[in-house]
């Protein structure tokens, strides 16, 4: 294998088995085991939950063996190209997100842009994207759509941000997606009902691949009627026109 730099999806949420198929192997296919399996060094954003999520998909692996280099919000711009290192000696490294797919709403982005600048292969594996799942589910336009992460926090900056994303539904026919720390999922969904029109459609995914998944396309005007419970599910909404 050439070394490289793989991008390693991993599950949306807590994974169970299903109709006597677990859910990693209903999300990820074989050849990422594959992979895995032979990626001594792994960069992630939290070195516990990478480690519980590569003993779920392969319980052969000796943890201990591993080298782990973690990559978040309090890691220095300084230290992420030390990361590649273990390529430059031979071997591949891979990226683990916590949710999804790596370099997606996720800071492993700076390391792959790292290894771009360096020539080095950089290889995206299979998985599951709570972006493309939802809105391949949603009924909404997927030939223009934009993903904006997480809105403003607070409330006036929120609401201002949500009017213009209603308008460019209107003005440019995009769907426009973002998502939500789930325990505020509920104060998001209140501020999209009280400041999108009726007819504004929503679509709101929660749990996507994952025990209690509910995908479901309403306009703000039907959802006034009944809300589902939402607080801390993993979410990601939509709206189109």
């Amino acid at each position: 294998m050439q070394p490289s730099l793989f991008l390693i999806p991993v599950t949306l949420g807590e994974t169970e088995t299903k109709f006597g198929i677990s859910q990693i192997d209903r999300v990820l296919p074989p050849y990422n085991r594959e992979i895995i399996s032979q990626i001594s060094y792994f960069i992630v954003e939290n070195i516990r939950s990478a480690r519980r999520f590569l003993k779920k998909t392969d319980n052969a692996i000796d943890i201990d063996k591993l080298t782990f280099f973690e990559l978040n919000k309090h890691t220095s711009s300084d230290s992420i190209s030390g990361f590649l290192n273990p390529i430059s000696e031979g071997y591949s490294v891979g990226v683990i997100s916590e949710a999804g797919c790596p370099a997606i709403a996720d800071p492993g982005a700076d390391v792959v842009a790292i290894a771009q600048r360096k020539n080095i292969p950089v290889i995206p594996l299979v998985g599951p994207s709570s972006i493309l799942m939802s809105l391949m589910a949603s009924g909404f336009n997927g030939q223009s759509f934009a993903f904006h992460g997480y809105l403003p926090i607070d409330s006036n900056e929120r609401i201002s941000k949500l009017k213009l994303l209603e308008q460019s539904i209107y003005t440019e026919n995009q769907t426009q997606l973002f998502i939500e720390t789930p325990y505020r999922n509920q104060k998001l969904v209140e501020d999209i009902l009280k400041t999108c029109k009726p007819s504004t459609k929503l679509c709101i995914a929660a749990d996507i691949t994952c025990e209690g998944e509910f995908i479901k396309t309403k306009t703000v005007a039907e959802w006034k009627k009944q809300l589902p419970d939402l607080d801390k599910r993993p979410c990601i909404f939509l709206i189109y026109k």
